[in-house]
């Protein structure tokens, strides 16, 4: 009896292991469907509820109409981000750049969605520069960050030094975190990739890079940010 229960734990485990997962990645899509298709469920106001809603209009939407307020969203994204290519366009985006800048409590709402959304397009560069290790929540204690700018002139003239803005998300969610600025010389710089390293994080410390030629646990860990030209 002892020994079918700790093969059938076994065969649990592997289980487990191969199908969460998958289980995970769903689950995680259909919240980002659904949390989407709360907002773009709105393009759906000029079809009658009984055809978009169940229960005769006054459930719940239909996924499937949904699905086609998305697709709907993303075709008008798609003509947005076309037409901003012609004068026209930028013309126009521009005027309504202006008028919400006007409105008073809205427009900074707006410039602060703005900035961020700016920082993290892709068209720029990434917002995270690299990955480092800082001393933090205290001294001996060491957090993975990302170096997210090394321009404070304000910071650095009352300050007396260099510093740097580190981000230390949290894990698995690595969105969320704190910002910190950090003395230059007290940055451990990696070879690590910001890829790996959010992996990194979210993985909770279980995919972990292989070292490359620094970080090795001989004494010889990554390069301080002041110590030369980072990696």
């Amino acid at each position: 009896m002892n020994r079918s229960f700790v093969r059938w734990r076994a065969n649990f485990v592997t289980g487990l292991a191969v199908v969460l997962p998958a289980v995970v990645s769903i689950g995680v899509l259909v919240w980002v469907f659904g949390f989407v298709a709360n907002i773009t469920d709105t393009l759906l106001l000029l079809l009658p509820p009984s055809w978009t809603r169940q229960r005769g209009g006054e459930g719940p939407v239909y996924w499937y109409w949904s699905l086609v307020a998305f697709l709907l969203a993303v075709m008008l994204v798609g003509a947005i981000g076309r037409l901003a290519r012609y004068y026209l366009g930028r013309k126009m985006i521009q005027m309504l750049d202006q008028l919400l800048s006007r409105v008073p409590l809205l427009n900074k709402v707006y410039a602060t969605v703005k900035q961020v959304n700016e920082a993290f397009s892709s068209s720029k560069k990434s917002s995270f520069k690299q990955v480092v290790l800082v001393e933090y929540p205290r001294a001996g204690m060491y957090s993975v960050g990302f170096v997210t700018s090394d321009e404070h002139r304000e910071a650095e003239g009352r300050l007396g030094r260099r510093v740097v803005s580190v981000f230390i998300p949290t894990t698995p969610n690595p969105t969320s975190g704190f910002l910190l600025l950090v003395p230059e010389n007290e940055v451990t710089r990696l070879d690590m990739s910001v890829a790996d390293g959010i992996k990194y994080i979210i993985s909770l410390g279980a995919i972990a890079p292989e070292a490359q030629g620094k970080g090795r646990p001989d004494g010889q860990g990554g390069e301080k940010a002041g110590a030369g030209t980072p990696p």
